[in-house]
């Protein structure tokens, strides 16, 4: 049994009128007005040379505390998705998994190539004004923990703030992703299968 662990970086934003604009965050990027996207991977390669399928057991990731902003009102809002995926998601994916996660209504290739994905919507009520920080609004899960035969796991935070908000500066605390899995070899034909719809998948052309 293996713990992955993957660390996500701060991310910080300004605010001015309708625009948004990252800060110097080390890799995070904007995507269109008001998503943003931390992009990496677990390098599963030596796992690849041995023939092995990485079966996982459980997922989760570890934040450090609630968004926090700069002269926030009530109603100001955001977004954040955590995703891992056996193949990369393109940016139309990555703008659509905050509202559809990886239901059939979104463009995502399957449902087991989302390992693991958790939706958050954060706000600002009266009660959490005076502290600067987004209150939780609501938490869900998604994802169906499916083995691969893939070399790599993809990481992506994705965050989306609307540009309605009055608050001026957004911070987006850094987070931990972690996976227990176990590597296991299969019967030649199934882990050949697995490996063939992993490099197919990878292969399909973006919809952007």
């Amino acid at each position: 049994m293996k713990i992955l662990a993957k660390d996500i970086n701060l991310l910080n934003v300004n605010k001015s009128g309708a625009s948004l604009t990252i800060n110097e965050c080390p890799m995070w990027r904007q995507i269109g007005p008001n998503h943003f996207v931390f992009e990496s991977y677990y390098d599963l390669a030596g796992m690849s040379l041995e023939e092995k399928t990485l079966f996982f057991e459980a997922a989760t990731v570890q934040d450090v505390s609630n968004p926090a902003l700069v002269n926030a009102a009530v109603g100001d809002i955001l977004g954040c998705s955590d995703v891992l995926t056996s193949t990369p998601m393109s940016d139309v994916m990555i703008t659509q998994f905050i509202t559809f996660g990886n239901t059939q209504v979104s463009t995502f290739p399957s449902f087991d190539q989302c390992i693991f994905g958790r939706n958050r919507v954060f706000s600002v009520d009266v009660d959490f004004l005076a502290s600067n920080y987004f209150r939780l609004l609501s938490s869900n899960q998604l994802g169906s923990m499916s083995p691969t035969a893939s070399d790599r796991v993809y990481v992506y935070r994705i965050v989306t703030i609307d540009v309605n908000n009055t608050g001026s500066n957004y911070t987006v605390m850094p987070a931990r992703f972690l996976l227990q899995a176990t590597a296991k070899a299969e019967p030649e034909f199934q882990y050949l299968m697995r490996l063939m719809r992993s490099y197919n998948l990878q292969n399909e052309p973006d919809v952007d």
